[in-house]
């Protein structure tokens, strides 16, 4: 690692040269330069996703309008690993029959595929895993036609709950995802690098130098509305490691899934958006309902969540059970969320947005991105926002 550092310092100078001369076009070729879009299997189907799974949630993405509103990915979780052959090459299971051949479909789709693997032997639901196949995994994957890996610490851990220390437990984990990172790039094809490891030794930190266009920042999600604020809100503080080309990643969405209000699906929404999350839906995308669908759509939305400008949106200020967030944007614009998170039924009597906090002087005009009505914010305006429920707005020209 320290080599690798050295190294990096003697080319500083051309590359901080090559970055001047041509940043638009350095910033373009990378891959996940935006958040990435798309949906992934694992939140609704686990392990019952198949090949009629994944072409059905494709088609769907296309017809619903997903894709015309940025959406992109269409990823294969856990449990499609099959045996190795005779010369160690991964092959898929009975679920799957011809990766290669759904690839092709996606792709007909004007959609792209991803899929999973862990740097252990086994993933996390105990089935082929890459170590020792790094290499011969990512050619596998290139000849399918595969654009996303998310790439699932878990099964590793046991080797590195063996290392004499902390400190080598941690170079464990480092030299796994190095070590995929370059299998990856020896392909030739770019392949969005997804780091899945919870938030392990604060790889906001180290991420992006291990290769990572995203990576975890968070135990797993779920359809709950508890476990989405609580990872939502807590990442208050990260948005100066994330940018274009690497993303703090809080997870999957759960909008459309259990029991979550269509309020509580436009925190949600809302909050990755604020985030620059990546925006990979996590629901059954034939079956949804319009509502949901609405909300996954909202193009004034997932704007702010692909903002060009890569800045991730912080916590101002908190009062009571009332959160408000700012992201600035491309052009001088900027982002106001006003969440009420708290407990069910409660109101908020009014809250009265504070503008002097948010850097802002006399009244601002403003779109609500959820109702698409223009709004006038003045300082101290009484706003009623239900429980679970949120303000989402853009101002044009903040003063």
């Amino acid at each position: 690692m320290k080599i690798w550092m050295i190294r990096l310092k003697c080319f500083a100078p051309a590359l901080i040269w090559l970055c001047w001369i041509c940043p638009t076009t350095a910033q373009q070729n990378k891959p996940a330069a935006l958040p990435p879009m798309g949906w992934n299997s694992w939140n609704h189907f686990r392990d019952k996703v198949d090949d009629a799974s994944v072409r059905a949630q494709a088609e769907a993405m296309v017809s619903s309008g997903m894709r015309d509103a940025g959406y992109t990915y269409i990823n294969i979780d856990d449990t499609w690993e099959g045996e190795r052959d005779a010369k160690g090459n991964i092959q898929t299971n009975s679920k799957f029959p011809d990766m290669k051949a759904l690839a092709d479909f996606v792709h007909n789709k004007g959609l792209k595929l991803g899929i999973y693997s862990s740097p252990g032997a086994k993933t996390c639901a105990k089935y082929e895993g890459s170590l020792g196949h790094e290499m011969q995994d990512a050619q596998t994957y290139a000849a399918w036609g595969i654009d996303y890996l998310k790439y699932d610490l878990c099964g590793l851990n046991a080797v590195m709950k063996a290392a004499p220390t902390p400190e080598a437990a941690h170079q464990i984990m480092i030299d796994a995802y190095i070590k995929m990172r370059d299998a990856l790039r020896s392909t030739g094809r770019p392949i969005v690098y997804s780091l899945c490891q919870y938030g392990v030794d604060a790889v906001w930190e180290w991420g992006a130098s291990v290769g990572g266009n995203l990576w975890r920042t968070t135990g797993d999600i779920s359809d709950k509305y508890a476990r989405m604020a609580e990872i939502g809100f807590g990442q208050a503080g990260l948005g100066r490691f994330a940018g274009p080309g690497h993303w703090n990643d809080p997870d999957m969405l759960e909008v459309g899934n259990g029991k979550l209000t269509l309020g509580e699906n436009r925190v949600h929404f809302s909050m990755w958006a604020m985030l620059a999350a990546p925006l990979l839906a996590g629901n059954d995308l034939p079956n949804m309902s319009p509502d949901v669908k609405a909300i996954l759509t909202n193009k004034d939305v997932i704007a702010i969540d692909q903002d060009k400008l890569g800045h991730e949106g912080t916590r101002v200020y908190s009062d009571g059970e009332v959160d408000v967030w700012t992201r600035h944007l491309v052009g001088g614009a900027m982002a106001i969320a006003v969440v009420n998170a708290g407990p069910d039924r409660v109101s908020t009597h009014p809250f009265h947005l504070d503008l002097a906090k948010l850097g802002l002087h006399g009244a601002q005009q403003s779109t609500d991105l959820w109702t698409g009505k223009d709004m006038q914010l003045t300082d101290n305006i009484p706003l009623e926002i239900p429980s679970h429920d949120i303000l989402l707005v853009r101002l044009a020209s903040p003063k």
